[in-house]
């Protein structure tokens, strides 16, 4: 067994079943990545302590001086201090949030090819199924794996994020949800999809690290790439990402010929 998953940090929630038939597994990354603005960062800049400070936070973690878990307890926090309830949220989200234009062509196309997709994300997964039952609808977000934290909603009205894993520096890591993968005796290729800081626990375990940009200049996953030498395809919706998939899963090209080319700069 791998030393990580020996190693693995005690998760308080639950996890599916890794799917150990399939050729190619999709995981990504929820907020920012799958929607066009990152939820909670919406709630921290309009209901809490607001842009800058929020920024603020982000980069201390890309820089090491914060942990993720922290710092995005604090950014929770300031939206639940300020009186906004957990189904108010829930309801502005729906409203505000929207979908990357190209992730519900991508999705039936990995569906029509049996390819699992399975949201991986620091978020609370209520919110998640919620936003994304509004946007895809319900039938198809039952259908979609969600592994994320959870929320722990108080007589009071104020609610926190309950981390799956609170002993770790990022609340949730994502690796948990590759390396099984790793172990078994026909591993399938693995792509992951992030953007932010939220997702350096995953960056180096996918066969294939998709890393979004954005055109606000939040991109902080590329900046870790960029610093660690962490090989990495850039994209800036799903369309670009399914033309990259749809060649490796036919064969027209290799792991190696996609992800060859990025090197630390």
């Amino acid at each position: 067994m791998p030393a990580d998953l020996v190693e693995a940090p005690e998760s308080t929630l639950p996890y599916p079943p890794i799917h150990t038939d399939k050729k190619f597994v999709v995981l990504s990354d929820w907020d920012g990545t799958i929607t066009s603005y990152d939820s909670n960062d919406w709630m921290t800049d309009n209901l809490g302590f607001g842009k800058e400070k929020r920024r603020g936070g982000n980069l201390d973690v890309l820089a090491g001086r914060s942990t993720f878990r922290d710092s995005f307890r604090e950014m929770l926090e300031s939206v639940s201090a300020n009186g906004h309830t957990f189904e108010e949220c829930k309801e502005l989200l729906k409203k505000n949030i929207k979908l990357d234009p190209g992730f519900r062509q991508f999705y039936e196309w990995c569906k029509a090819h049996d390819i699992p997709v399975v949201i991986v994300s620091s978020g609370m997964a209520p919110l998640i199924r919620a936003v994304l039952s509004s946007l895809i609808g319900q039938e198809a977000a039952e259908e979609i794996e969600i592994i994320a934290n959870d929320v722990v909603v108080h007589p009071s009205g104020k609610w926190d994020i309950q981390y799956r894993h609170p002993s770790s520096g990022f609340g949730h890591d994502k690796s948990q949800a590759i390396l099984p993968y790793r172990g078994l005796p026909n591993p399938p290729t693995l792509f992951f999809f992030g953007d932010g800081v939220s997702d350096i626990s995953a960056a180096k375990y996918a066969d294939v690290l998709f890393v979004k940009t954005k055109a606000d200049g939040e991109n902080d996953l590329a900046a870790y790439c960029q610093r660690e030498g962490i090989r990495h395809v850039l994209f800036s919706d799903f369309k670009d990402a399914l033309l990259v998939v749809g060649s490796v899963v036919s064969g027209e090209k290799s792991v190696e010929n996609v992800v060859g080319g990025a090197k630390r700069e």
